[in-house]
């Protein structure tokens, strides 16, 4: 006589990653910032660069003041507070100026890295001839080419680039959370279960 035993799936335990509200709420900022960024992108962008400042400067003081109770790599973490502290001053003394800077700066790298994904696909497109990678990296190349000849163009378009983007996610959050709150959590399996099936063979 052999006794039979349902085993319940294990995976059909329900795990979430994140709680509808903590998605509701990051929707919200994220909408709020986007459309920010959309009808004063200049503003928002230095407040946000502003606060970007504030925080290095603040965690370069908290890094220096950790080697007081940690001094483990000591020189390196004391290297990077020092860059943070001064990253931070420059940027809450000169706001404007700073903002320029970062954008362009930033609009410049993303340019160099255009330009050598357009490469890589090209010489890829050459080697196996492949038609598609050289699309992909002609039109690498050009926008790498565009953002370096005119950066500063970029750079002022780059807040609005973002504020589009951040009110699409955000819209995307609010709809997965509401999606996320009318889900209801599956019940877990009794552990008992599984003793009662595995004594029972």
């Amino acid at each position: 006589m052999t006794n039979d035993a349902v085993v319940p799936e294990p995976c059909a335990w329900d795990v979430r990653l994140f709680p509808w509200r903590l998605l509701l709420l990051w929707g919200i900022l994220a909408l709020l910032i986007g459309i920010a960024f959309i009808l004063t992108p200049g503003v928002t962008t230095v407040l946000l660069i502003t606060f970007m400042g504030a925080y290095w400067l603040v965690g370069g003081l908290f890094a220096i003041g950790s080697l007081f109770l940690d001094r483990t790599n000591m020189g390196w973490v004391l290297f990077l507070a020092v860059i943070n502290i001064l990253a931070g001053i420059v940027i809450l003394l000169y706001p404007l100026y700073s903002t320029v800077f970062l954008l362009s700066f930033y609009v410049i790298l993303i340019g160099f890295w255009a330009c050598f994904v357009g490469v890589s696909h090209l010489y890829h497109a050459f080697t196996a001839k492949d038609a598609g990678n050289a699309i992909l990296g002609v039109l690498s190349l050009v926008f790498g080419l565009l953002l370096l000849v005119h950066p500063f163009v970029a750079a002022a378009l780059l807040p609005l680039v973002a504020g589009f983007f951040a009110i699409v996610s955000g819209l995307v959050a609010i709809a997965v959370s509401f999606s996320a709150r009318n889900v209801r959590p599956r019940r877990q399996p009794d552990p008992r279960t599984f003793s009662s099936f595995y004594r029972n063979p």
